[in-house]
Parts: C-alpha cells; sequence; structure tokens
C-alpha cells in the first residue's frame, strides 16, 4: 500500500521531478505538513492540529492534500479575524 506522499504526482518537468522523494509545497499530506511546520517554525504542530483547522475550515486540494501557500494564508486570515474579534489590531 503506497502512502499519500508516494502518491503525489509531481509534474515531468518540474525541478521535484529530478529529486525522488522530495516534497510538494502544493500537495502535502496532513503528516508532512505537520512535520514541515515542525521544522521550521520551532513549535511542535501535530496532526490532529492540522485536521482540527481542516474542519474548522483550512482549504485542501481534492484529493486531500494541502498547499502550504494556501494553508499559510487561511491561518494569517483566521489569526487577523480573531485579533479584530477579540478588539486587537492595529487601532487605525
Amino acid at each position: 500500500m503506497s502512502t499519500p506522499r508516494e502518491e503525489q504526482t509531481v509534474r515531468p518537468d518540474s525541478p521535484q521531478a529530478e529529486r525522488p522523494g522530495a516534497l510538494n509545497p502544493a500537495a502535502l499530506s496532513v503528516t508532512d505538513t505537520a512535520r514541515t511546520l515542525t521544522r521550521v517554525g520551532g513549535h511542535p504542530i501535530t496532526e490532529a492540529m492540522i485536521e482540527r483547522d481542516i474542519a474548522d475550515g483550512a482549504p485542501t486540494n481534492a484529493d486531500g492534500t494541502i498547499n502550504l501557500v494556501h494553508y499559510a494564508a487561511w491561518l494569517v486570515r483566521d489569526m487577523a479575524e480573531s485579533a479584530s474579534a477579540n478588539g486587537g489590531g492595529r487601532g487605525d
């Protein structure tokens, strides 16, 4: 049985085609998203946290993978909306 990472498709002309097993930031599994964000952010991010975000409306691709840029944009918008609702913000 293959894993979601193995099932990710990479265009033959993409730089990733030359690196088997390389992650595609436009199509990450929940597991790879959690691992990647933990590595780059320095704080533990769990699969459960990602799944909770998806349940709360975080964007996913049609195949259930996550586009890291779209997910990051969703997180920023969600944080901004939360700050605004709680009286935070810049006070402009």
